[in-house]
């Protein structure tokens, strides 16, 4: 079932955050398709993050993780091999990728493997000129239009 939003109201307060609906859209899409590999985001603090995805039977060197521009991609693909005849095959090991959406200044900080799990580490860092800022509110003279000169 799909079903359409109207983000109108939310344009009203908010400046800049036009790609919302589109976020929204692609995780409604995002949520047919298929969960593998299982994975859990935990937040740690304010700024930190850790994604980990259950890859077990994948060598670090058949997943590939890329940090793009606002989006983190893991891919992973066994390479050809000899077929084998299994009775029984419980373990996945078929061809993955999944995409993670980032917020503006998240950076990747290291990614490990261990126990069949993917780590990867990420962490928020705003640059100091975007934090925010207190702004003196002048008291006295007129304020001085944009433009125009103080008069001496």
């Amino acid at each position: 079932m799909r079903t359409n939003f109207d983000f109108a109201p939310l344009w009203r307060s908010t400046i800049g955050f036009d790609h919302l609906a589109d976020l929204v859209d692609s995780a409604l899409r995002q949520a047919t398709d298929d969960n593998y590999p299982p994975y859990n985001i935990e937040r740690s603090n304010e700024d930190h993050y850790r994604i980990t995805l259950a890859v077990a039977g994948f060598a670090p060197q058949e997943i590939t993780v890329t940090a793009e521009q606002n989006a983190l991609t893991v891919e992973g693909k066994k390479p050809e091999g000899e077929a084998r005849e299994y009775l029984y095959q419980g373990i996945a090991a078929r061809p993955f990728r999944r995409v993670f959406n980032l917020a503006d200044y998240v950076q990747v900080k290291q990614a490990s493997l261990r126990d069949g799990l993917l780590t990867i580490d990420l962490v928020r860092e705003v640059p100091e000129a975007m934090k925010p800022r207190r702004i003196e509110i002048a008291t006295g003279s007129p304020a001085v239009q944009i433009g125009q000169k103080k008069a001496a």
